[in-house]
């Protein structure tokens, strides 16, 4: 069996597997609109995690892990509770095409995806309100802006031809407000 993961799957994905594979899926675009009060953020500030949206035309890159024998139940029972405790998550079985050149055909993998009946659900909004909820926000996985830089990090440095305007736009916008909130508590701490 194949998972595909194209969030924290891709630098954690926390179970045992035989093969790992970069490379894309057609037909979905990673969007930060799944909202999260556990591993990225709280009840009170929900973090910003990525989900897929159905879309002909796009790609989304990201990991694919092959799990074999024993691994195939443990990883898909780790994976239930870990993406899909809530519901509101559809597994869907996609194609997936690896990177590498000499690769063998494309290889169908399971995916896990948010729905909008999703309880943590949050939807489309600007970059710049997604970056500045992700900048407030934490978890016990650790804080959401690592979320956000680890997979820009892992598409800049796996997937260097690929595009991901949406997610780059982000780490922009968050950027661009990080260094007004290191000036602003600098600036509390003197007074």
């Amino acid at each position: 069996v194949w998972i595909f993961g194209y969030g924290s799957l891709v630098w954690r994905p926390g179970f045992e597997f035989t093969s790992r594979k970069v490379g894309f899926i057609r037909g979905y675009s990673r969007r930060f609109w799944q909202g999260d009060t556990f591993h990225r953020g709280s009840e009170k500030m929900p973090g910003r995690v990525v989900t897929l949206l159905e879309d002909c035309g796009a790609s989304t890159w990201g990991v694919a892990y092959e799990v074999r024998g024993e691994q195939i139940a443990a990883s898909l029972q780790y994976l239930n509770v870990r993406e899909a405790v809530l519901g509101g998550y559809d597994t869907k079985l996609v194609t997936f095409y690896p990177q590498e050149k000499d690769a063998e055909e494309p290889i169908l993998a399971l995916v896990y995806i948010a729905t909008p009946q999703n309880p943590s659900y949050l939807g489309p909004a600007s970059e710049e309100d997604i970056a500045a909820q992700i900048i407030v926000s934490s978890g016990c996985a650790g804080h959401n802006i690592e979320y956000l830089l680890r997979l820009a990090d892992f598409m800049r440095y796996f997937c260097p031809q690929a595009e991901d305007k949406h997610l780059f736009s982000i780490e922009e916008a968050l950027i661009s407000i990080l260094p007004c909130l290191y000036y602003t508590e600098e600036s509390l701490e003197e007074t």
